[in-house]
C-alpha cells in the first residue's frame, strides 16, 4: 500500500466504520425484513438474480460487501459465501444479520487488496461485487489481479456498478452535466459530505472520503489482462439510489431510479460478467 493510498484508505475506514450502524439501522437496509422472511433477497440481488442464473453449490466471495445483505442473499441462492469488507464496524453489523437471517456466511476484515493472502488463491467459482464498490480503489488493474487470483479457472466474475458517465455528472446542475472524471486518475477525488445515501438518524463526524474513476474500457482491459474472457456486458439506464436528486423518478415496480427526463440520455449503471 503506498503512502498516499494508506492515508486514503485511513479517511475511507473512519468514514464507513461510522456508516455502518447508521445504515443498520437504517430502513433501507431492511434488516428486519431477513430476519422475518427466509426467502428475502436485498434489491440489488434481486436485480441481479436473472443475470447470475443457478449458483447454488458454488463458492462464492463477495468483496467490499459492507453490512452483508448482497452475502446473505447469495447465500439464500444456494452458494456458499465468504465476505469480504475493511470496516470491522460494517461486518459486526453482517455477522449480526447473518445470525438473524439464519445464514451460514463467513466474513473476513482487510483491504480488498489483500483478499488473495487473506483468502487464499483460485479458491473461488463467483467473484461478486455490488454497487458502490470500484469507486473505493485506486487502481483498477490492482482490482482485477486480485480478482483473477481469487478465481479458479473456469470461475466467474459478476459485477454490477454505477456506471462511470453517471459518476461523472454533477447532480447539482440541472440539467446534471458532466463535471468528474470520467478516467482513472492518480489523486483521489476529495469529497465532505454529512450525509449518506439512504435514510437515517443522525449526520456523520467523519465527513471526508476520498473516490477515484475508473472508466468502463478501463475495467475491461484490466480483466483481459489478467486472464479472464468478458462474457457479457449489459448497461441500464436506473441505479438502486436517487443519484440525481430531483432530476430522477422512482420505478416502484423495479426499485430502480431513473432520469425523469429522456432516461436513455445516461448510462447508470452496468453489469459485467467476464470468465477465467
Amino acid at each position: 500500500m503506498t503512502d498516499s493510498f494508506a492515508v486514503s484508505f485511513g479517511v475511507n475506514k473512519a468514514n464507513w466504520d461510522e456508516r455502518a450502524p447508521l445504515h443498520a439501522a437504517s430502513p433501507d437496509y431492511n434488516f428486519a425484513d431477513f430476519a422475518a422472511d427466509p426467502a428475502y433477497l436485498s434489491h440489488v440481488v434481486r436485480f441481479d438474480r436473472p443475470r447470475l442464473g443457478d449458483i447454488a453449490g458454488l463458492r462464492a466471495v463477495h468483496l467490499q460487501c459492507h453490512l452483508g445483505t448482497d452475502t446473505v442473499s447469495l447465500s439464500r441462492l444456494g452458494a456458499r459465501t465468504s465476505g469480504l469488507d475493511f470496516s470491522g464496524p460494517a461486518l459486526a453489523e453482517a455477522r449480526r444479520l447473518a445470525e438473524a437471517a439464519g445464514a451460514d456466511v463467513d466474513y473476513h476484515e482487510a483491504n480488498v487488496y489483500d483478499a488473495v493472502s487473506v483468502l487464499g488463491a483460485e479458491r473461488f467459482d463467483l467473484v461478486y461485487t455490488g454497487i458502490g464498490a470500484l469507486c473505493w480503489l485506486p487502481s483498477v488493474a490492482r482490482w482485477a489481479e486480485v480478482v483473477a487470483g481469487l478465481l479458479r479457472p473456469g470461475g466467474r466474475l459478476f459485477i454490477r456498478e454505477m456506471h462511470p458517465m453517471l459518476a461523472a455528472m454533477d447532480e447539482t446542475q440541472n440539467p446534471a452535466v458532466p463535471r468528474y472524471p470520467y478516467f482513472e486518475h492518480a489523486e483521489p477525488l476529495v469529497f465532505d459530505d454529512p450525509g449518506t445515501y439512504v435514510q437515517v438518524d443522525g449526520e456523520l463526524k467523519s465527513t471526508v472520503t476520498h473516490e477515484w474513476a475508473h472508466s468502463l474500457g478501463e475495467i475491461v482491459t484490466a480483466l483481459l489482462a489478467n486472464g479472464l474472457t468478458l462474457t457479457g456486458l449489459t448497461e441500464h439506464d436506473s441505479v438502486p439510489w436517487n443519484a440525481i436528486p430531483g432530476q430522477m423518478v422512482h420505478d416502484e415496480a423495479a426499485d430502480e431510479w431513473r432520469m425523469k427526463d429522456t432516461p436513455e440520455r445516461i448510462a447508470a449503471s452496468y453489469t459485467l460478467q467476464a470468465v477465467k
